[in-house]
């Protein structure tokens, strides 16, 4: 699976508020959006893998890159397209051999030895933050977009800001050498998900360019 992680929309129940994630990715997928992952803290597996498998079916139907965040279990019975650990998670030299050939391996870090450790053992893709204050992980160390341009030389794969990420900042990300943004509230919580979408991709353009 080729993955174009630009913008990166990851889906969660408490960033949604109540409104249906399936409508929400179908709106993030029509804004341009081309890789998702859901994320999903509380619920226990059975009741996570049906919602997990509509999104699933939704995402192959598109050709967008589908990514479970923590369960390696639910992302190898969903043959989703990847798996996301943070540094609390299973370590990503552990997690990379149980994973089918080719599945895509993600990693949290945020300082950057973490993100070289993570890129040694296996990472597909380095995401670091919090780039900026963020509601959904309140215990999450700010480092702002200075972590992404000091990762920035010591790591090949690709590099993704998290936290906090608007599409007024997201420009700011870029230009310190993200190549892509991941954002929850932005989307999820957005009024009007599709715009925020295409607001972020036309944020992240005139960055590249």
């Amino acid at each position: 699976m080729t993955m174009d992680p630009s913008l990166y929309v990851i889906l969660d129940r408490a960033a949604a508020a109540g409104r249906d994630l399936v409508e929400i990715l179908d709106a993030a997928i029509a804004g341009g959006a081309r890789m998702v992952q859901l994320r999903e803290k509380t619920w226990p597996s059975g009741q996570l893998l049906p919602l997990a498998e509509r999104l699933r079916a939704r995402c192959r139907q598109a050709g967008v890159t589908f990514v479970m965040n923590d369960r390696v279990d639910l992302a190898l019975v969903l043959e989703a397209d990847g798996v996301h650990l943070g540094q609390d998670d299973l370590p990503p030299r552990v997690a990379r051999p149980l994973l089918r050939p080719g599945m895509i391996l993600g990693v949290s870090t945020h300082s950057v030895e973490q993100a070289r450790r993570a890129q040694a053992d296996g990472a597909d893709y380095v995401a670091v933050g919090a780039m900026f204050p963020t509601q959904t992980k309140p215990d999450f160390e700010l480092v702002g977009p200075a972590l992404a341009r000091a990762a920035r030389p010591h790591i090949r794969v690709p590099l993704v800001g998290i936290g906090g990420i608007t599409p007024r900042n997201a420009g700011d990300v870029i230009r310190a050498g993200a190549d892509g943004v991941a954002v929850i509230s932005a989307v999820c919580g957005a009024a009007d998900p599709a715009a925020a979408s295409a607001d972020f991709l036309d944020a992240i353009r005139r960055a590249r360019a």
